[in-house]
């Protein structure tokens, strides 16, 4: 699987395909990165392609304006890393991608032979006019694995989790109303994938309310997982009876809280 598999899943029209390569420095000219942050993109990026254009004219899709936004367009971009990059730096690669530009971007990422798919929502910036930055952290997900930074499942479950995934991700089957409301279809579909590498099973839920909560209940199993982990290094180490005591009661109510959690999904 490559980049080129997950356009073709969004079934774009021929009219909204731009495939043009694009200079990194425009990359360093419009992300306003620090010198830290201009030696990643010169070291880190082999190759940056603009795919496509979702524009009102080439989709069909409705602009969006209103006090907080501005979606004109949706730009799809490729983009090929120059050996492994630690998450970290991968993270702020992606994060410097998505500021860049101006408008939301549906940004993937080649690192060797991991796919990402990243995503942002973009605002107008509250101090500075005509500004854009982003609006809240990014969403996004390694492609064909079975679980991102967890023991793989059974195969066939994670390749039927992949294919309804790739099969969500069409246009057509994204809310229509408008360019946000577009994106936001795809964010929703990042977070299916990650629930549904939990549940073993992709599910689009009905709802704002319930991707809502979907979204809660992701966040709270992460936050409750991190804990865990640090609280099972922490009771390896610890030598003093009545301690690792209270350390392993803790670790059973959040392991408690974790399958509430994972419910909820």
């Amino acid at each position: 699987m490559n980049w080129s598999d997950v356009v073709s899943a969004l079934s774009l029209p021929d009219s909204a395909r731009v495939d043009q390569r694009v200079p990194k420095k425009l990359l360093l000219e419009n992300s306003a990165p620090t010198a830290s942050d201009k030696r990643l993109i010169t070291d880190a990026i082999e190759d940056i392609q603009w795919l496509a254009a979702m524009k009102p004219n080439t989709i069909g899709v409705p602009e969006c304006r209103d006090t907080q936004r501005e979606y004109l367009e949706v730009a799809v971009l490729a983009v090929t890393l120059r050996g492994t990059i630690k998450p970290a730096r991968l993270s702020r690669l992606a994060e410097l991608v998505h500021r860049a530009v101006p408008y939301p971007v549906l940004l993937l990422l080649v690192d060797g032979p991991t796919l990402i798919l990243s995503l942002a929502h973009k605002r107008w910036a509250q101090n500075e006019a005509d500004k854009v930055v982003l609006d809240g952290d990014l969403v996004w997900a390694s492609l064909f694995q079975s679980a991102d930074g967890t023991p793989g499942t059974d195969a066939k479950v994670a390749s039927d989790i992949e294919r309804d995934f790739m099969q969500s991700l069409a246009i057509a089957r994204q809310p229509q109303t408008s360019l946000h409301a577009l994106y936001q279809g795809w964010v929703e579909c990042v977070h299916t994938l990650h629930a549904a590498r939990r549940t073993g099973k992709y599910q689009i839920v009905a709802t704002a309310e319930q991707a809502a909560a979907r979204r809660q209940a992701l966040a709270d199993c992460q936050r409750l997982e991190g804990e865990i982990s640090r609280l099972r290094a922490e009771a390896a180490k610890e030598k003093q009876l009545a301690r690792r005591v209270e350390l392993n009661l803790t670790l059973k109510r959040l392991q408690a809280e974790l399958a509430a959690a994972q419910l909820q999904l």
